[in-house]
């Protein structure tokens, strides 16, 4: 269905008359400052039900990319444009991103991970801005609700509660990267999103597939139903112009006043009188002692490449490094690409398996030293190849690391940018819950998730009060001491994505637009006994990527998805790759998603 005429012929008015700025006006960040051609360009690709294709975008000067929205993605070009470095269009693209997408699987109080390259220092650093647990929250394993992992159990069972809220390090992690590695001022790096919020967008049908199955929801709080609705009470129609002026007035006050706006200041208040009136024990305490962390990040080795990945407390960059290690280990190399030997499918698609030994540690602690004798299960001991040796052997003796499933969810979006100066940024930004979540809290146009709903066993092993571990991964790929690589990943999927697309370019030296595009697995479905706590795994891929010959020689039980299906199985990769020697950069977004690699 196209966007109605009205809606699109008013945001075209309002952008152009906007953006008839006279010389000694400053410049913007912001769609109004565009061609006129660009604008229209990446509006359309928003309201696209099919994603466009995502061609390789090509440059010397800068380059920008991620899983979804183009036209956040083009709002990062521009930052890099007028003198920006790489964070500061990482981040300029993830704030449009939440607006765009109205903080539905995104959100200005969600999470952030980043890995960063900073040229001039030759220094790598992980930035840390996920979850902290609630100080006054002592029994996490019985916070109302569940998540399944299909149909109408995605969208959650359980009654609505406060205390499925954790707290959220987004626009700390935002203003702390403009901090360290910025150029332009704090402020501007809103103008994007603060334009979508106060002249609006079309609502687009990707959005409309969001809102109808949580209406009922989104209706049960009055603020919240009013961000869906006109003055009338009537709900937003698809194609029509969607304003977001709540949300407008808050980023312009984190602009104008920081982050601190929602630690310490009103919005704060006002969050946590929400929370508490839904049961929650969320305080004003947990929000004022909120910081982002500064860490080390992971490093592996692989195939004369140095691979750095999110550090601690995140337990994603682990499970990238180890997938790694397992798949020398395995000699999928050896045995060539898992679209031409049914040997080397089988193999990958039982280590693909191995972030699942984290999530059942966290449950079933004693079940892992069971099935994993002689295994060291902590961040150290997962790291090492030789540990990796002892898993697979275990994986070939049958150990079923396939029976357990990651059931969280991962809704989330990426931006990796590079800047003219070689820096480089690769950013996962996270929401950690189905379309708002169920209990549908919104403050002053800010979304409330309920990402503690699928997070109750690592909540409870982390502790109140504490940094949550996140599953992210993004990272950086350096080759003779240079970097060659920034990557980052999203979705269901992730961790499969992030490792077949590692091992497609430092293994069969793929450009980061074949690594994305190549025949890949997608999350397997999982079939839950709860009575007997086992499951069942199926493989899934794409309809048509792989020979049906290749998959019956595997002997494993597949599925073949349509690309309309793939919400819950695909795992979103984005990359850019830049030449140490020319400068020469390379962006992809993956074909399946509304982003695009845009470059200059």
């Amino acid at each position: 269905m196209k966007l109605k005429t009205m809606a699109i012929s008013a945001l075209a008015s309002s952008l152009i008359l906007a953006g008839c700025q006279t010389s000694d006006k400053p410049q913007t960040l912001a769609a109004s400052g565009w061609p006129a051609a660009e604008r229209e360009k990446y509006m359309a690709i928003e309201g696209m039900a099919i994603a466009p294709s995502n061609p390789e975008a090509t440059g010397e000067m800068g380059a920008v990319t991620g899983s979804f929205h183009g036209y956040a993605q083009r709002a990062g070009l521009e930052a890099l444009k007028q003198g920006g470095t790489s964070a500061d269009a990482a981040m300029t693209t993830a704030l449009t991103q939440v607006a765009l997408g109205a903080g539905a699987v995104i959100s200005y109080f969600g999470i952030m991970s980043v890995v960063h390259y900073d040229a001039a220092s030759g220094e790598v650093s992980y930035m840390n801005a996920s979850w902290d647990t609630v100080r006054g929250e002592k029994d996490p394993m019985s916070i109302p609700g569940r998540i399944d992992a299909y149909g109408e159990g995605l969208y959650g069972h359980g009654e609505p509660s406060g205390r499925t809220a954790l707290v959220g390090g987004f626009m700390k992690g935002v203003e702390a990267m403009n901090e360290r590695f910025g150029k332009l001022p704090f402020a501007r790096l809103f103008e994007p999103s603060i334009e979508i919020a106060e002249q609006g967008v079309p609502f687009t049908q990707n959005l409309m597939k969001y809102l109808e199955p949580r209406r009922n929801d989104l209706a049960r709080l009055p603020e919240t139903k009013a961000v869906f609705t006109n003055e009338k009470g009537e709900w937003v129609k698809e194609g029509e112009l969607f304003k977001q002026p709540a949300l407008a007035k808050t980023l312009r006050a984190v602009a104008n006043q920081g982050a601190d706006y929602m630690y310490t200041g009103p919005w704060a208040k006002k969050l946590v009188e929400k929370v508490q009136a839904e049961g929650g024990f969320m305080t004003l305490e947990d929000l004022a002692n909120y910081e982002v962390i500064w860490g080390e990040p992971l490093v592996g080795e692989h195939n004369g490449h140095q691979v750095y990945l999110n550090g601690k407390p995140a337990y994603g960059g682990v499970h990238a490094i180890e997938a790694l290690h397992l798949s020398k280990a395995a000699k999928i190399k050896e045995l060539g690409h898992w679209s031409k030997s049914a040997e080397s499918f089988k193999h990958m698609a039982n280590l693909l398996n191995n972030g699942n030994i984290t999530f059942l540690e966290a449950a079933m602690p004693d079940v892992v030293k069971q099935m994993l004798p002689g295994v060291d299960t902590s961040i150290e001991g997962r790291l090492k190849p030789e540990n990796a040796e002892k898993i697979w052997k275990l994986m070939q003796a049958g150990v079923p690391l396939a029976q357990w499933a990651d059931t969280g969810t991962k809704h989330s979006d990426t931006v990796v940018a590079v800047d003219q100066w070689g820096n480089m940024t690769a950013v996962t930004h996270t929401i950690n819950c189905v379309v708002w979540g169920k209990t549908g809290i919104f403050v002053d146009g800010v979304s409330i998730g309920d990402p503690a709903v699928s997070q109750k066993a690592i909540i409870a092993k982390a502790g109140p009060g504490t940094r949550l571990p996140d599953p992210t991964e993004q990272g950086l790929v350096f080759k003779d001491g240079e970097p060659v690589l920034a990557f980052t990943s999203m979705s269901m999927g992730l961790h499969l994505e992030t490792a077949q697309s590692l091992i497609n370019y430092m293994d069969f030296g793929m450009s980061p637009k074949e690594a994305s595009d190549a025949p890949s697995m997608l999350y397997p479905k999982i079939d839950m006994d709860w009575e007997k706590g086992t499951a069942t795994q199926t493989v899934r891929v794409m309809k048509g990527a792989f020979s049906k010959s290749l998959l019956d020689q595997t002997g494993l039980p597949y599925l073949e998805i349509e690309p309309k299906e793939r919400r819950l199985a695909q795992g979103l990769w984005a990359g850019i790759e830049r030449d140490p020697k020319t400068g020469k950069l390379k962006a992809a977004s993956h074909k399946y998603t509304t982003g695009q690699a845009v470059a200059y």
